[in-house]
């Protein structure tokens, strides 16, 4: 897991050769003002998912993984708190590859992290998160899907 600021991103760019097609977008492209949806930016290797989404709390946000990408995280309208427990820590639950996603029901992150608009988190295939943990009834955030 990594958290920055977002003029940081581009330093990160030897971790994954797609990052530094994000840098390129998020200098194209004003999050604010961009309309909610999915936009393709690489094929299948690499888009983005622009959503509002709802409220959870430190009880109802649910840790997830994924195997085949990577999540960068942007909030836009809040600061957004993150349940965070590596990998190697979480039990074993189904994976849904269809969806690229397993979800670990119950399970209780070991650590939060909170990412303000203007920051980023950077999620790996070895990082357990919960996201959308705020204070707000709902979040504007960024989803950059990047293939691991």
């Amino acid at each position: 897991m990594i958290i920055d600021t977002i003029e940081n991103l581009g330093k990160y760019t030897t971790l994954n050769p797609l990052f530094a097609e994000v840098v390129e977008f998020l200098k194209n492209n004003n999050l604010q003002t961009m309309e909610v949806g999915k936009y393709p930016i690489k094929e299948k290797d690499l888009f983005m998912n622009l959503q509002v989404a709802k409220q959870r709390t430190k009880d109802t946000a649910v840790l997830e993984t994924h195997i085949e990408m990577i999540d960068i995280q942007i909030p836009i309208t809040c600061a957004e708190t993150f349940g965070y427990t590596p990998l190697a820590d979480l039990p074993a639950f189904e994976y849904n590859a269809e969806k690229d996603i397993t979800k670990y029901g119950d399970t209780k992150p070991q650590t939060y992290v909170t990412v303000n608009p203007g920051q980023f988190a950077i999620f790996f295939p070895q990082d357990g998160h919960a996201p959308c943990i705020i204070d707000e009834a709902e979040v504007k955030k960024a989803i950059f899907k990047v293939k691991a």
